[in-house]
């Protein structure tokens, strides 16, 4: 048996070369969090961190769960991620089945009109967004990060209706036939097929909320509803940085999109694939 010679070896060596760049800023972070403060900025760097085979290597660590209490905020990320992901999945899969197989007056303008609200900044709604919440009384509670991304979502409609569309109309005739309702026909037919699509959607959705700082700024002020992005900012201030505990914080809350991602990624490279097939 024949072992096929690689015919394009600068390109491996391309692709090697770009990995390393892009996961050097995170080496580095990873390195440095085991790092005490006069370490990190020493001249020249060195690239073996001071605490790391002593007794204090995870000191920066134990420093930022006991003392930031940072297994609260991650928690409490973690709970608005996964409601506000698992509602987007709910509606959007809902809209965008809605919009692929049934027909209804006006469909091609609400769909354009949803559309179009991907690109306004979120910058422009969130003052009105503010004062409704404020109304509801809902200030200071978690609702205002769940609900508008529970509601609102855009990408996903449009990311599942592209998907449902490519369904073949046989299945859905079909289904009729047999005397299968919308309803029916959503959970026991399209919904199982898009399990890719999903956790791509679902994915997405979880980064989007997990990496949002404006808005618990402005809704969260007790400390212990805090979320990970509001935390890591307690390690500056005006005139100073902790700078090894900004760091073990930052790993820490990249964890958990790492280990989302590891997970999922079948579905991921799934749908990927996928999406250049039709019919």
């Amino acid at each position: 048996m024949s072992i096929k010679k690689n015919k394009h070896p600068f390109r491996m060596i391309l692709i090697i070369l770009v990995s390393i760049i892009a996961l050097f800023p995170f080496l580095w972070m990873l390195s440095s969090s085991f790092n005490s403060p006069e370490n990190i900025f020493k001249t020249p760097p060195s690239l073996i961190p001071d605490l790391l085979f002593t007794n204090k290597a995870f000191s920066n660590y134990s420093m930022v769960f006991n003392q930031y209490s940072f297994g609260r905020y991650i928690l409490n990320s973690l709970i608005i991620c996964f409601f506000a992901g698992f509602g987007q999945l709910f509606v959007c899969s809902l809209s965008g089945f809605a919009f692929a197989k049934m027909e209804f007056k006006g469909k091609n303008l609400i769909f354009s009109l949803l559309l179009v609200t991907l690109m306004i900044p979120v910058q422009v709604t969130i003052i009105p967004e503010y004062f409704i919440m404020l109304k509801l009384g809902w200030l200071d509670t978690f609702l205002p990060l769940i609900i508008p991304s529970f509601l609102v979502g855009s990408f996903g409609t449009f990311l599942l209706r592209e998907f449902f569309a490519d369904i073949p109309n046989a299945l859905f005739d079909a289904a009729i036939i047999d005397g299968v309702d919308a309803w029916g026909m959503y959970r026991r037919i399209y919904l199982p097929q898009a399990t890719a699509s999903m956790a791509t959607l679902f994915i997405i959705a979880f980064m989007n909320n997990w990496n949002d700082l404006l808005r618990p700024m402005l809704y969260l002020s007790r400390e212990k509803l805090q979320t990970v992005t509001l935390a890591l900012t307690q390690f500056q201030s005006q005139y100073s940085s902790k700078w090894n505990l900004l760091l073990a914080g930052s790993v820490l809350s990249i964890l958990p999109l790492i280990l989302l991602f590891i997970f999922c990624q079948r579905y991921i490279i799934e749908n990927t694939m996928n999406s250049g097939i039709k019919g």
